[in-house]
């Protein structure tokens, strides 16, 4: 059916692998109108977004693009994905008379308070469970690839810079992480967070504690995940410990740099399928083991966004700000 002109926003979120476009009613996402692309079938995202709007028969106000990837200056591109974008293409694209990039973080921060009902699960209680509304949120990204974003509550309104975080070097603190590091940097480069904060990154521990142990093989994180959660594979149990204990220094060091009194909340699918296991792995010991620091660490709160629409939600209440 024919929508009624101008009274919907268009909102996209462009991962590595999919592209999900849905409408948007206000701050209100249509959850019967998402929509899932594969990437790999479509040239760029005018494609997506045509074949979108001629299947839904709508004008769209304005639109709201997240992608994981760089934004500057109303341009962006696809750190996993040969795709760029920028506003005015959007705009055209979308028949909108307004729009707006963000990177995919962004867009996550922008949904906090936003998202439904048990959205949201605690991994790490707050010694304090009362704390100002206003205080700085972090919410860290682990999928594809590994980002963070700060989420400030101003007088001005919500504020929340980009940033490109999983591109900066890994912690290291032992013989064996040192040797990681080198693994790493002699197969890419350099030894970025991103290159074991993430799925591709489990595969790569995985590689190098084969090599190290005189016996290389290789396995795709699904497999590393069953093989250590079925208890069938040492080697995956030992490569998800690494995995998440390191995860907690890099959130730990990250929580330090915001002071995120208000939380910090982690989003992506190799998040969620960690979760769980958060607490047997020893997260929370890596998480505030920071020498004198290490109580003062208990002021930080840790859980996971369980929404996998929070992105699209994100573009909508940005939107909203802006218009």
């Amino acid at each position: 059916m024919t929508r009624p002109a101008d009274t919907y926003s268009l909102v996209a979120d462009i991962g590595g692998t999919n592209t999900r476009v849905a409408l948007a009613e206000g701050t209100r996402l249509l959850k019967d109108t998402v929509t899932r692309y594969a990437n790999v079938e479509h040239a760029g995202l005018e494609s997506v977004l045509k074949a979108y709007i001629a299947s839904q028969d709508v004008t769209c106000k304005a639109a709201c693009v997240a992608l994981a990837g760089p934004v500057k200056d109303g341009r962006g591109s696809m750190t996993n994905l040969d795709w760029e974008l920028d506003e005015a293409t959007l705009a055209q694209a979308a028949h909108s008379e307004t729009a707006y990039l963000l990177n995919d973080l962004q867009a996550q921060g922008h949904a906090l308070g936003a998202l439904p009902e048990g959205a949201v699960t605690q991994l790490v209680a707050a010694q304090d469970k009362d704390h100002d509304p206003m205080a700085t949120k972090l919410v860290i990204g682990v999928g594809t690839g590994f980002n963070i974003a700060p989420v400030y509550e101003t007088r001005w309104g919500r504020h929340v810079p980009p940033s490109e975080s999983g591109h900066a070097n890994l912690p290291l603190r032992s013989q064996d992480e040192l040797r990681l590091a080198q693994y790493f940097e002699t197969a890419h480069g350099f030894p970025a967070v991103e290159d074991m904060m993430s799925g591709r990154g489990l595969e790569r521990v995985y590689a190098w504690l084969g090599i190290e142990a005189g016996d290389p093989r290789e396995a795709f994180a699904a497999d590393i995940m069953a093989g250590f959660e079925n208890g069938t594979d040492p080697r995956a149990e030992q490569a998800a410990a690494l995995f998440v204990r390191m995860l907690g220094t890099v959130a730990g060091n990250l929580s330090l740099i915001h002071l995120p009194f208000g939380g910090v909340f982690f989003s992506g699918g190799v998040a969620r399928a960690f979760s769980r296991h958060f607490g047997p792995l020893g997260f929370s010991d890596a998480f505030r083991d920071k020498g004198r620091f290490a109580g003062f660490m208990g002021n930080f709160e840790v859980g996971v966004i369980e929404d996998d629409y929070a992105a699209l939600t994100g573009c909508a209440n940005y939107l909203a700000t802006m218009n």
